[in-house]
């Protein structure tokens, strides 16, 4: 990795802990003179060829459909075991077995064995399992490809993207580090208390529980969660509080599968940054913005796949690293 990527990808893991993107100081030679050929290149030209490539963009979804497909599988996968007492897989997200092989969330894990003060053993396969799984498949993919809540509050934002447009609510600005306070805090009580607080109001658990053992009283916090995201702060709790996801952003760090955004083919038109999850991992696709010619998107990007369906140009791709150049 050369030293401007490298500075990059500090610069991304800092911002998801929470610190606001910054214009890098400077960029490679190669980024540099396309910057400048974009910058001398007459405007009207460039919003002509961004307008054409835009009206011949792919509008399929194909990404979106395949992830909704993949989330509902895999939790109905949990709810068909239980119901027809199959015991292929038991349990639920936060804690399961699969044919008699413990698996158990990463967040959860850490949360129980901060509250036993105590490595457990027991944990340990079931944890270490998951860990390998999602360094595979892309840390926070656990929240975009499987977890229930996130595809609710999905379904939230684009009410609340609606409301906006008819200017019936307001996003209320909120500071993004408030989600590594939230993770100290969990991990602060389970110490305190010897109880994993955290696991009693995760929307993950609540709903995952709810799909398979059927709904309780507990399901009125998830409700109460999606009707906040709807009327007041838009994503809130996956964007400034989840400690899972801060938890599997951090996993993200070493995963191999990321989003790639290259630079010569980008128009900057901005539809992947409107549609993102989590806008704040494309910073670098800003005009200006870009350190080097190809720069992976951070760890805290979802790859949910959705500025992959919207880009015209093709700009943003999933990428496996090291394996482009053995093909």
């Amino acid at each position: 990795m050369n030293t401007f990527l490298r500075k990059r990808f500090l610069e991304q893991i800092l911002v998801m802990f929470g610190r606001e993107p910054r214009k890098p100081e400077a960029v490679s030679e190669e980024a540099r003179q396309i910057h400048l050929v974009k910058r001398t290149t007459n405007k009207e030209k460039l919003q002509a060829a961004a307008a054409h490539a835009e009206a011949h963009m792919n509008t399929s979804h194909k990404w979106r459909n395949r992830r909704w497909i993949t989330l509902a599988l895999v939790n109905l996968f949990f709810v068909f075991s239980y119901y027809f007492d199959v015991q292929i897989l038991e349990g639920a997200l936060t804690a399961s077995r699969f044919i008699g092989f413990h698996l158990i969330d990463l967040n959860s894990a850490l949360q129980v064995m901060l509250a036993h003060k105590h490595i457990i053993t027991n944990l340990l396969i079931g944890t270490a399992t998951v860990l390998v799984l999602w360094i595979l498949f892309g840390g926070r993919s656990f929240c975009s490809w499987v977890c229930p809540y996130h595809l609710l509050a999905e379904w939230a934002e684009k009410i609340h993207l609606r409301l906006m447009r008819e200017k019936l609510v307001t996003d209320a600005p909120v500071d993004r580090r408030l989600r590594t306070v939230f993770w100290i805090v969990f991990a602060l009580l389970a110490v305190a208390t010897g109880y994993t607080v955290y696991e009693a109001i995760s929307p993950t658990g609540i709903v995952s529980r709810a799909l398979i053992y059927g709904p309780g009283l507990a399901l009125l916090w998830v409700l109460a969660l999606l009707v906040f995201e709807v009327f007041f702060v838009r994503r809130a709790w996956c964007r400034y509080a989840c400690p899972i996801g801060l938890t599997y952003g951090v996993v993200g760090i070493f995963t191999p599968l990321r989003i790639k955004y290259t630079l010569e083919s980008c128009f900057h038109e901005g539809n992947c940054r409107k549609v993102c999850l989590v806008p704040h991992v494309l910073d670098t696709v800003i005009k200006g913005r870009a350190v080097h010619t190809e720069v992976p998107i951070g760890p805290d990007c979802t790859r949910c796949g959705l500025c992959v369906d919207v880009c015209p140009t093709g700009s943003l791709t999933f990428d496996v690293k090291g394996l482009s150049k053995l093909l």
